[in-house]
């Protein structure tokens, strides 16, 4: 347990569990990007998916496919799922350091759409093959 983490204290026992596993917890995200966001987070205080052991993955990826279906056949027609590792980014309403998924129910034209379209700018650009080579000397099995 981690005392400045605000999944590890006993604020959590507050939160109104829509799951209380063996070794994770599904919860309403507040603040929320948007109606039925929610958060799979690990009961034991983790930064890294390399550290859960194999049944918290298990139960983590179990728990991922069952509230993802519940929000596709319930709330909308898409599901973002997320995980974002900002070791660099100090703990704030907004960000936790403590490994976790963010379950985001979604649709075209939805609330988040309309708020970053307008400002949306192309991100992807063609692999140079090169780029390809390098990376894939150092990123794959034969490395």
């Amino acid at each position: 347990m981690n005392q400045s983490c605000p999944f590890c204290t006993t604020e959590r026992k507050k939160q109104k569990m829509l799951k209380d596993g063996k070794y994770m917890y599904v919860i309403f995200s507040n603040p929320r990007i948007m109606p039925g966001h929610l958060l799979v987070i690990p009961k034991r205080h983790v930064m890294r998916l390399i550290e859960l052991t194999k049944e918290e993955r298990d139960e983590l990826l179990d728990l991922l496919i069952e509230f993802e279906e519940k929000i596709l056949q319930k709330l909308s027609a898409g599901c973002d799922i997320r995980q974002n590792y900002k070791p660099y980014v100090e703990n704030s309403r907004t960000s936790v350091k403590h490994f976790h998924f963010h379950l985001q129910p979604r649709d075209l034209n939805d609330e988040l759409h309309r708020a970053v379209e307008p400002v949306h700018k192309p991100l992807y650009r063609d692999l140079p093959e090169e780029e390809k080579e390098r990376l894939f000397k150092l990123l794959s099995n034969d490395a």
